[in-house]
Formats: structure tokens, C-alpha cells, sequence
């Protein structure tokens, strides 16, 4: 097993929260040779990709489509630098059905027939805008498995961009690419879609809201095209349900010699200006370490720092404005209701604006699945998009009105659904509605927020070095959401920690992402 060797030693390293991005970076780190702790407020792992129990169903808490298992894909490399031997699912095509108004359907489908769907959906602007959509997305995801420290924090990081990024630029670019890229980067999506059909627009802002948190006026062109391109990229239907993920991360972190330990909330981040840091959890325990990583949003992270330094203030803590909550109702149901070919997940667009259950994303257990329903049973998530101010205004003031509005807003996702699924109201026999307030109980996620930053700029992401000894991952970094994206997110923190306390200059690429690895021919073992 490799040491750690530094610079200023680092032996002990603690993760606050057991969410993916947190595992992968805890998984990898301690896989390096790290004693690794990490601490879980709640009862299993997963956080907003986890998989909870009621009443015999396994429901997904909240983000349900599980993409990047592909060879060479950012989940095999995950699995590559923090042992997990394969991730256990089937392959979902297509990946999902996106219902738009008017009864129109179309197909995300990863294999060569979506050009031509997309063509008789929505004429040749279909065609040509996911052309460029694809080719962007190729050439930002090769770059994004390249664990990019970016935004840069150091001059060390910047140099390694710029060199990863001209050798990647050789290897992948062309100079009408380059030209391209970097007019994107300064340009939303809607720049791509002057004149589209109203269909082709409606359609890439839906699954912008689902993939970006904004939609084609505001995405940054750039994040945009790589975040629509997750359909594309190796969905599966993972056994036991999303929560999977965080569970063979759990297992990895503990088999690399790490620990995981549960119902451990922390409540305080100390600080000292010399070492050790040292975090204190509500049952009053404390915790040594050399660095601590937090796999929570940056308001939650400065709350338990203020707690534990009177002196430490953040100018950039505050939720931002357009920041999404969500509306979940988790439903158990016969399987007579679900036609056994349906496709799993769905995207209801009923009419704009957008959210606020004029759109709903349904996911289904699959039924080779018995772990997630009783016999004869299906699990099904339902979400759409809110806005966190008017939850938590009416659960402070009128709880009368809030669970009115409850009501109203499960009464709205049946709706919705009952377009992919006709009859559906008849066939449940459990409906469990959840709120942002739901949201902050269980995930601790500070007022529900969910989704990560909208990526309306390819700086908005939040820098993870907050102090010499504390980084933060999950979705406040680069590159964002989706579980692959904050998976990746976990590596390149894991990266950038070696690269800063390692005295060997290129060792901390080799260790999370070995030369071997990457030259190597991917396997499809890992996806079973």
C-alpha cells in the first residue's frame, strides 16, 4: 500500500457526510494509504442519491437516473481508483421518454437510431443541434476524466491546467473545434436554438432543468451540451436502486481500511491555526483529523465552522436565489398498472413555466427487481422542480397552508403521471409526499436546496480548498450534478489533496487514476 507523503503530513483525514462524492474522494484516499473516517448523520449512505426503506418498498430519495457506466466512462474510473469490483445493474434503453404537449414522446436513446429520432421529432434543427450537442459533450467529458482542477487555486493548479489542457486539446480538438468551444463559453444553449421549432425548444429546457437547474435563455452552452449528453452515457438500472452507488462506495471505503460510521451528525468544524483539525458531533463525540473533507453545500459547511471559530466568516455562503427545492411523492404500486415494456423513467412536460409540477420526472423500480417492491409491487419517485420560499414561508407561519399546498402539489405529480402511466391512481396503495423541509430533516441539506448551482456560468462552481484543512465535494464543485459528475467531483478533490501534501510532483494522478488504468482497454465486467 502506498503512504501518504507530504509536505505537512496527513495521516488522518475525516469526511462529513457518506454522499457520493464524499465515498469516492474517502474510498480513493484511503486507498493511497490514509486512515480515512467517514461520518453519516443518518442511517445509510447516499444522501439525495440514496435508497430508503417504508412499508417493504426500497424508494430512491431523490435523484433516480443513474448515468456514466461506460467503458472508460467516469464510473469505471471511479470503480478503478476505489476498488469496487463492478456496479450491479442492467443497462436501461432508452434511457428515458420525454412527453412533451400535444401527446408528442421522444425517446433518449444511447445507441445510433436517436440522430433519425430526433430528425422525425423535431425536423433537421433536431438533427443538427444534438450533432454539435454530442461532439461538445465528447470533447468535455474526455476533458472532465481528466480530473481538471478547476476552477485553479494555486499556481501549482493552474500550470497542470494549462498542461492538461493543451495536451488534451491535441489529442481531441481540432482548430474548428477550438473556435467553437470557445465561443460556447461565453454563450447560453438558446444560442444554438435561434429559430428551433417550439417543441425542440421546450424539449432541451426540460431536460435542462433536470441536468442544469436552468433552462437553454440561461445554461451556459458549454455545461449545457455535456449535462444533456447524460442519457447518452451509459444509464443503468442499478439492483437494490440508486442508493447501490453510495453502498459499493461505503463497502470500498471500509475494504481500502477506512471506517464509515452512521448516525454520527456533526454539529461543529474546529479550525486551530495549527493541526489537528477537530469536528464534534451532536452526541458529543470528537473527532481528530489532519484535513477534513464536507460533502455538504458551503451554507451548511460555514454553519458548523462559525460554530466551532467565532473568528471564521465566508463572503459566499448564502443559497443562491435561483437555487431549485424539490417536490417528491414516493408511490407503491401494482405492477398490473406498468405495461411490461415501458421504458423505466420518464419526463412529463405539461406547459410552461417549467416546474412546480407543470413538469414531473417518474421513475419505476424494474420489475427483475424484488428487492425494491413486495411481490406483485412497483416502487415509483415522483419529482418536480420548486421554489424553496414559498415551502418554508407557509411551514413557519400557516401549517394549515402547507399541508394544502402538500395536497395540491401530490394531487398535480398524479396528474402528470397518469400520461405515461393511464389509471395509475387506482392501482396505489402507499403515497408519501416530500417537501424541501423534507429534504432538510433528512439530507441536512440547508433549507432543501437540491441540484447544485445553475450552470449559467463555467465559474460558478465553487472552489473545494476552503482552508488548508478543509475541502469540500458534491455538487457546489466542478463538474456539477448527476452521480457521475459528482463522483468525478470526488476523485479530483482526492487528486488535488495528493498533489498538494505529495512531494512527488505527477504521483497523485498516478495514484487515483494509474497510467495503467487509462491506456488499458476498458472492460464492460464492471457493469453487470
Amino acid at each position: 500500500m502506498t503512504r501518504l507523503t507530504s509536505q505537512r503530513q496527513i495521516e488522518k483525514i475525516l469526511v462529513v457526510g457518506a454522499g457520493i462524492g464524499g465515498l469516492v474522494a474517502a474510498a480513493a484516499l484511503a486507498r493511497t494509504g490514509a486512515q480515512v473516517t467517514v461520518l453519516e448523520a443518518h442511517v445509510y449512505p447516499g444522501g439525495c442519491a440514496g435508497t430508503f426503506y417504508h412499508q417493504g418498498y426500497r424508494f430512491d430519495a431523490g435523484a433516480t437516473l443513474a448515468g456514466g457506466f461506460y467503458p472508460g466512462g467516469p464510473m469505471e474510473l471511479v470503480a478503478r481508483a476505489t476498488g469496487v469490483s463492478s456496479w450491479q445493474g442492467k443497462p436501461a434503453e432508452p434511457a428515458m421518454i420525454v412527453h412533451l404537449p400535444g401527446g408528442q414522446a421522444v425517446e433518449r436513446l444511447s445507441d445510433n437510431r436517436r440522430s433519425d429520432k430526433y430528425q422525425r421529432a423535431f425536423g433537421p434543427q433536431g438533427r443538427s443541434f444534438f450533432q454539435w450537442q454530442e461532439r461538445t459533450a465528447d470533447l468535455l467529458w474526455s476533458l472532465a476524466t481528466r480530473l481538471p482542477s478547476w476552477p485553479p487555486q494555486t499556481i501549482r493548479q493552474t500550470i497542470n491546467l494549462v498542461k492538461d489542457g493543451s495536451s488534451w486539446l491535441l489529442e481531441q480538438a481540432s482548430i474548428r473545434d477550438l473556435g467553437a468551444l470557445l465561443r460556447d463559453a461565453g454563450q447560453p444553449v438558446a444560442a444554438r436554438l435561434k429559430n428551433a421549432p417550439s417543441q425542440l425548444r421546450l424539449f432541451i429546457d426540460a431536460q435542462l432543468l433536470i441536468s442544469a437547474q436552468t433552462t437553454s435563455a440561461h445554461a451556459n452552452a458549454l455545461y449545457g451540451a455535456a449535462a444533456l449528453d447524460l442519457p447518452r452515457r451509459g444509464v443503468l438500472h442499478l439492483e437494490g436502486g440508486m442508493g447501490r452507488i453510495a453502498t459499493e462506495l461505503a463497502g470500498a471505503v471500509q475494504r481500502n481500511g477506512g471506517k464509515v460510521l452512521y448516525r454520527q451528525e456533526v454539529n461543529k468544524i474546529i479550525l486551530p491555526n495549527g493541526n489537528p483539525a477537530r469536528v464534534q458531533t451532536r452526541q458529543g463525540e470528537q473527532f481528530e483529523a489532519d484535513l477534513v473533507i464536507a460533502n455538504l453545500p458551503l451554507e451548511n459547511i460555514v454553519r458548523l465552522v462559525e460554530r466551532g471559530n467565532s473568528s471564521w466568516r465566508s463572503s459566499n455562503s448564502e443559497l443562491p436565489a435561483d437555487g431549485w427545492g424539490a417536490f417528491v411523492v414516493y408511490l407503491g404500486v401494482d405492477e398490473a398498472a406498468i405495461p411490461n415494456s415501458i421504458a423505466l423513467h420518464h419526463q412529463i412536460v405539461l406547459r410552461e413555466p417549467l416546474g412546480e409540477g407543470n413538469t414531473v420526472f417518474l421513475s419505476i423500480s424494474p420489475a427483475w427487481d424484488a428487492s425494491r417492491a413486495p411481490r406483485h409491487r412497483r416502487a415509483i419517485t415522483l419529482s418536480t422542480h420548486t421554489d424553496l420560499r414559498p415551502w418554508w414561508q407557509l411551514f413557519e407561519q400557516d401549517r394549515q397552508s402547507y399541508e394544502a399546498r402538500v395536497r395540491q402539489y401530490t394531487n398535480r405529480l398524479l396528474d402528470a403521471a397518469e400520461v405515461a402511466l393511464p389509471g395509475l391512481r387506482q392501482a396505489v396503495d402507499i403515497v408519501l409526499p416530500g417537501t424541501p423541509i423534507t429534504f432538510q430533516r433528512f439530507t441536512r441539506r440547508a433549507r432543501g436546496w437540491v441540484g447544485g448551482y445553475p450552470q449559467t456560468s463555467l465559474f460558478r462552481a465553487q472552489k473545494p480548498r476552503l482552508h488548508p484543512s478543509l475541502w469540500m465535494v458534491g455538487d457546489s464543485i466542478f463538474p456539477g450534478q448527476s452521480a457521475a459528475a459528482v463522483a468525478l467531483g470526488g476523485l479530483r478533490v482526492a487528486a488535488d489533496i495528493l498533489t498538494e501534501h505529495q512531494i512527488t510532483p505527477q504521483g497523485e494522478r498516478q495514484l487515483i487514476l494509474p497510467h495503467s488504468t487509462l491506456e488499458s482497454e476498458p472492460t464492460s465486467e464492471l457493469f453487470i
